[in-house]
């Protein structure tokens, strides 16, 4: 107990001293704290960036996307390869296709053409059209002609349940009746509650695709107009009742990480060649997790240092308050005290220098960890990488829809990083303090007790 209450005692014998080192300790374990909350905050902001982007690779037939471009449909068989490559764990394929009302179905659609729908489908132009099945609705001196149509209803066939990742959209719920089951070729479907509100539908009513009688099962709501207004059926379904037997229109690759997205995207272009558009978010999730991967190096050498920093500051203060009490020790040592007593004395010293500095470490970590943060990633992004793929649109369901917001979410993520201080951060740090403390004062304490008493004070 005596060398406990001495060694509390002889911390604050020489008040100057004191303050110098607690305050050059305390600016070492700020620095390691904030490096470390640093560290930590961005390793998590590493992981839930590859969650956000998600480990897919989309596949198109080449030259078509949704309902546009030209060529030719993938097969069964193109995405039986696919499914076999090392890295994937899941395969979902679409197949789209547009309904024209009392031709191909008995549904009404629940989305209006306006002057887009005219556009997209060749209802306006610029110079009128030659054919006499277009009805002129008026002629302006520009010779704009507008053909009256109808717009299609889009019928979407899935292969599993994934159908929020289909659609493209985040959520899906259902506000009457129940999903279809996708493995099953039955003339069952599910639609949005626009379409069904237009048509007069409920559940367990039938309506008319190709001819044949359908039933609906349930009534989606997904938050949007464009999915709300569309179909989805098995994908056995939809390949049978529009004769397509084994077509794919699109497929989303699922991989076992966002670690192997570039090897499967090379397998995949490999196993289909040109018959396939193989695209994934790896280049967007490169962007964004490299001045990430910047900033947890810098943490992880800047932490390392300011320990380090902080075990020398503490080994060589000590150092020199042991050389300056060699009488001290000697004297002691004369009155019986041993090795253990005398290094006790010493770490205790250390152990409160270093809690002191400690408090006003943590409080000073609190304030500038995110200051600091903000300005580590402010600066990697600055002079990082900030370009990635293009989005692309798509119609008709399909894996390119889940990319459209990839780059916005990344970039909102990296300017909303924050650093959260808590308990076990905060321990994490006593715990190192703790260390540094016993190992800095322990190993020359040990030393200077060793001497015999005689030779200190015929020395002195």
């Amino acid at each position: 107990m005596g060398a406990i209450v001495r060694g509390v005692k002889n911390a604050f014998r020489n008040t100057v001293r004191t303050s110098g080192v607690v305050v050059i300790l305390a600016i070492s374990i700020c620095l390691s704290l904030v490096m470390l909350l640093s560290l930590k905050t961005v390793q998590q902001k590493i992981t839930d960036v590859k969650s956000s982007i998600g480990n897919t690779v989309s596949v198109s037939p080449a030259g078509i996307r949704g309902f546009e471009g030209g060529g030719e449909l993938l097969t069964s068989a193109d995405i039986a390869s696919v499914s076999a490559i090392s890295g994937v764990s899941k395969v979902s394929s679409t197949l789209s296709d547009r309904l024209t009302p009392t031709t191909d179905t008995s549904l009404q659609p629940s989305i209006e053409a306006g002057s887009f729908g005219r556009r997209m489908q060749g209802g306006e132009s610029a110079t009128p059209p030659s054919d006499s099945s277009a009805t002129s609705t008026g002629s302006t001196s520009t010779g704009t002609t507008t053909r009256t149509f109808t717009m299609p209803v889009t019928l979407t066939g899935v292969s599993d349940a994934s159908y929020t990742q289909t659609l493209g959209v985040s959520s899906l719920t259902f506000t009457s009746g129940n999903a279809i089951d996708p493995t099953k070729d039955v003339n069952e479907a599910m639609m949005g509650k626009d379409l069904a509100t237009k048509n007069n539908l409920a559940v367990g009513q039938t309506f008319t695709i190709h001819g044949a009688t359908v039933t609906l099962v349930g009534i989606y709501d997904t938050g949007t107009t464009f999915t709300n207004g569309g179909l989805v059926m098995s994908l056995a379904s939809v390949q049978r009742l529009s004769a397509q037997t084994g077509a794919i229109s699109s497929a989303t690759v699922t991989t076992t990480s966002v670690d192997n997205l570039s090897s499967v995207q090379t397998a995949i272009k490999d196993k289909l060649g040109t018959k396939a558009d193989v695209t994934t978010s790896e280049e967007t999730a490169t962007a964004a997790i490299t001045p990430l991967e910047n900033i947890k190096t810098i943490s992880l050498y800047s932490l390392i240092g300011a320990l380090a920093a902080g075990a020398i500051i503490t080994f060589l203060t000590m150092l020199m308050i042991v050389r300056e009490r060699r009488r001290e020790i000697g004297v002691l040592k004369a009155i019986g005290a041993s090795n253990w007593i005398i290094t006790t004395q010493f770490v205790v010293e250390a152990f409160i220098l270093t809690l002191m500095s400690s408090v006003i470490g943590i409080i000073g970590g609190f304030f500038l960890s995110n200051p600091i943060l903000n300005a580590l990633v402010t600066s990697s992004t600055s002079t990082g990488s900030q370009g990635g793929p293009s989005v692309v649109g798509r119609g008709g369901g399909g894996g390119f829809g889940m990319m459209r917001t990839a780059g916005q979410s990344i970039q909102s993520g990296l300017n909303n990083i924050h650093a959260v201080v808590g308990y076990d951060v905060i321990l994490y740090g006593l715990l190192a303090a703790v260390a540094i403390a016993i190992i800095g004062s322990a190993i020359p304490a040990y030393f200077i007790a060793k001497i015999r008493p005689a030779e200190v004070m015929r020395n002195d």
